[in-house]
């Protein structure tokens, strides 16, 4: 899994936005500690958590799996572009046949999980979808057989409000595991001076 910042609006926006209601503009830091302190105030302590919303973040997320992907789209107020099965599956129609035991040649395709079985049974998956496709099934059709474990990658758009509710849902220890990695992953990529507006839980 790889997550990747693309693009993040400045501090200075949302405190901008903020500051249009008092018409406090003479207030202002240009996004430093005072605005800092008001965006969380005004946001969080205050909870007019709308105001949060002027600030946006564009993410570029390899890696997951398409189960993760499924969860991710219950996080409605987010933009997602999505690698698309129709077009990109002629990739696996090249590879050779797999076996169970070619776990690493797999990896460049499916998630692997703590679980031998589990893993075994992805790569049979795999490359049952890899017979559909030499048989000259049509993406259209051979993409139902797509194992949930099979990797996609997208870019998300989601703006701080909604961010905040994804991290804290999904860092908790009863969240997917990959989808908590997933939490962990974006909040990282966040800018240092962003971070003080999200929770993230963490565990020992």
């Amino acid at each position: 899994m790889k997550v990747t910042l693309m693009h993040h609006t400045p501090l200075e926006v949302c405190a901008h936005a903020i500051r249009t209601c008092w018409q406090s503009f003479d207030k202002s830091d240009g996004g430093g500690e005072r605005d800092r302190e008001l965006i969380d105030r005004v946001g969080n302590k205050f909870k007019h958590a709308s105001t949060l919303e002027h600030l946006v973040y564009t993410f570029y997320i390899q890696g997951i799996s398409r189960a993760v992907l499924q969860e991710l789209a219950r996080h409605r107020m987010a933009s997602l572009s999505v690698k698309s099965t129709r077009y990109t599956l002629k990739e696996l129609k090249e590879e050779t046949p797999f076996d169970t035991s070619d776990i690493k040649r797999a990896e460049k395709y499916i998630v692997m999980t703590d679980s031998a079985l589990v893993n075994e049974m992805s790569i049979t998956a795999l490359e049952n979808l890899r017979q559909l496709l030499v048989a000259g099934i049509s993406n259209d059709k051979a993409k139902y057989a797509l194992p949930e474990c099979y990797k996609t990658e997208l870019t998300w758009t989601i703006n701080a409000r909604s961010l905040q509710n994804f991290l804290e849902l999904r860092s908790d220890k009863a969240a997917l595991w990959e989808i908590r990695d997933l939490a962990y992953a974006v909040y990282d990529a966040l800018p240092e001076e962003h971070r003080y507006l999200f929770n993230i839980k963490t565990y020992e």
